[in-house]
């Protein structure tokens, strides 16, 4: 039997890495690759496709929203790509069909298209789609919990964890977020605006569209001729408010 496939990330050479892995599998046959959620949905309601790898943190919509906008119907067997947290990846273990951890490992691969080949073998439509809602439904409730508390850092094959209270100060870097740690600089892959979302609004301010600071690292503020605001943190960087955002910043601090 023949499984018609989908991959979907933004980017190209993971997507060619998931289409090389496949070609062994001759029963899977990828009939699209897609660089957002947005072209994913339509190719998806227009195809049907029986199984999706798709990556949780793209820009714009990430890989939950796009489920969600999928009606329960029309949502395939899905193959998580991730460098999510420890909480989500026991949530792919317990809610979906799989899920692979960038970088991916040919092993774990090869583990995964097993177990998705067995799923599809059955009956399955109500299992999986049972799967999905609770999936999503167990990420709401994470989110509705509390905020942010560490976050998932990849360094080659290497993923490591950084805490919210360690970090000084995040600015955008494109669709990347560099968050500045002990006078060094990590990268997460997540817009500035959605992880904006996800940080204690108590312990973090935005200053600038490109800038969050950590409230409790502020060491001093001088207002400049232009309306702007100079901050200066405990480690003695520098860092400017823009107007936009200096009654946002007055108001954290109780001013």
């Amino acid at each position: 039997m023949t499984y018609r496939v989908v991959v979907v990330d933004d980017e190209p050479l993971a997507r060619r890495g998931i289409v090389s892995r496949l070609q062994p599998w001759t029963q899977f046959q990828v009939i699209a690759e897609c660089a957002n959620g947005e072209d994913a949905l339509r190719v998806i309601s227009e195809q049907k496709p029986d199984l999706i790898f798709l990556d949780v943190q793209m820009p714009e919509m990430d890989g939950f929203e796009m489920l969600e906008r999928l009606p329960v119907d029309e949502r395939p067997a899905v193959v998580f790509l991730t460098a999510f947290d420890q909480y989500a990846l026991r949530a792919f273990q317990v809610h979906a069909t799989d899920y692979l951890l960038k970088p991916i490992d040919d092993v774990r691969f090869n583990e995964a298209i097993e177990r998705v080949e067995r799923m599809l073998g059955m009956e399955r439509d109500n299992t999986l789609s049972e799967r999905l809602e609770s999936l999503l439904s167990d990420l709401h409730a994470r989110q509705a919990s509390g905020n942010a508390q560490r976050f998932a850092i990849r360094n080659g094959r290497r993923i490591f964890f950084v805490t919210a209270n360690e970090v000084e100060w995040i600015e955008a870097q494109g669709d990347y977020a560099a968050l500045h740690v002990n006078g060094k600089t990590h990268l997460l892959r997540e817009p500035l605006h959605i992880l904006e979302k996800r940080l204690d609004p108590a312990a973090f301010v935005r200053i600038h569209r490109s800038t969050i600071v950590r409230l409790d690292r502020i060491a001093e503020m001088q207002a400049l001729a232009n309306r702007d605001c100079l901050l200066r943190l405990k480690d003695g960087t520098p860092l400017r408010v823009s107007r936009s955002y200096s009654d946002r910043l007055q108001e954290a601090l109780g001013g």
